[in-house]
Order: C-alpha cells, then sequence, then structure tokens
C-alpha cells in the first residue's frame, strides 16, 4: 500500500463524514440520530461530520424501512457517494422493515436494497447505540483496511431471543471477517 492511499485511509477513519437519510419512518430514529450529534453525547468528538450531500459522506445512516417509492431514491443517493462507502441501518425498521414489514408499499429493510455495514437495532435507537454502532463500525475498519471497499453483507440480524440478547447484537459489524459477499 502506497503513503497516499495510507493517509486516505487514515483520513476517512479519523474524519468519517455521515450522510441521515430517511427512507419512511415514524421520525423517532430521525430525532435519536441528530441527538447524538448535539453536545450532550457528541459524536463529532469521533471526527464524525454531518454533511448534507452524498459526494461528500464516506457513511450513510439510514432510519426506516424502505418504501417502494424510496427505493430508487435510495439507490441513486448510494451510486453518488464515492469509495470507500458504508451503509448503517438505523433503528429495526431499518434493520428488518420492523412493523411496516409485510405492508402493500415496503420493500422491508435497507438490506433488501444496499449492503448493510452495520446494525443498530431499537425503537428507537438510543443515541448511546448509535454512537456504538459507528464506533465499532470504524474500529472494525481500522482492523482490517485491505477490505475497506467491501462491506459485509453476512452481518443480517438474527431477531430471535429476548430483548437482552438483542441489545448484545447491537451494531453488529462484519461477523464473517472476510469483509465481501458470501
Amino acid at each position: 500500500m502506497g503513503l497516499m492511499t495510507k493517509i486516505i485511509n487514515w483520513s476517512r477513519l479519523k474524519s468519517p463524514w455521515v450522510l441521515h437519510f430517511n427512507t419512511g419512518a415514524c421520525n423517532a430514529c430521525d430525532i435519536e440520530i441528530i441527538a447524538s450529534l448535539t453536545p450532550r453525547y457528541d459524536l463529532e468528538r469521533f471526527g464524525v461530520v454531518l454533511k448534507a450531500t452524498p459526494r461528500h459522506a464516506d457513511i450513510l445512516l439510514c432510519s426506516g424501512p424502505v418504501t417502494k417509492q424510496i427505493e430508487s431514491r435510495l439507490l441513486r443517493i448510494y451510486e453518488q457517494m464515492s469509495e470507500p462507502k458504508f451503509v448503517v441501518a438505523v433503528g429495526t425498521c431499518a434493520c428488518s422493515g420492523g412493523v411496516f414489514n409485510g405492508c402493500y408499499n415496503v420493500a422491508g429493510g435497507i438490506n433488501s436494497v444496499l449492503p448493510v455495514s452495520a446494525y443498530i437495532p431499537g425503537c428507537p435507537a438510543s443515541p448511546k447505540a448509535i454512537i456504538d454502532g459507528v464506533v465499532k463500525l470504524l474500529q472494525s475498519l481500522e482492523e482490517k483496511p485491505k477490505n475497506i471497499n467491501t462491506p459485509c453483507l453476512s452481518a443480517r440480524p438474527n431477531w430471535s431471543g429476548s430483548a437482552s440478547a438483542l441489545w448484545r447484537r447491537i451494531a453488529r459489524v462484519c461477523p464473517c471477517g472476510q469483509g465481501g459477499k458470501q
């Protein structure tokens, strides 16, 4: 790996820029995402900056289930992001479709359209869980910089079990260790 590549990877890991996108949620997770950026929780202490355009963002924070109306727009935003790009599903609706799963206009969770790098369950996901998920994503990228361009599709959450088991699965990041499709 050349010096320029190392510098670019270091800067992306130390100052990730995020884009927040609501795919059709009830806005509870949106409020929690914004709360995680306030001085009380201060996600910016990890270098995370909220950006308004996908061309500048490294991480796409999605909340809500994917509706059929928003599916093409979500794909267009994802395609506009520069490589490497990562998707974080925030909230139960974004992870699996939640209570909206099976509705006539809902395609499912974010993973039905895009490759998801991290899942943060909860209804709504707390700001602490959101911060923990983003930090775990950054730590996993720091450990395996060779796989930085291929987010893992096999990190689909298992929603069976008790509530305590669910909280142990907060922000599962690339459990396969390969960082790519299986």
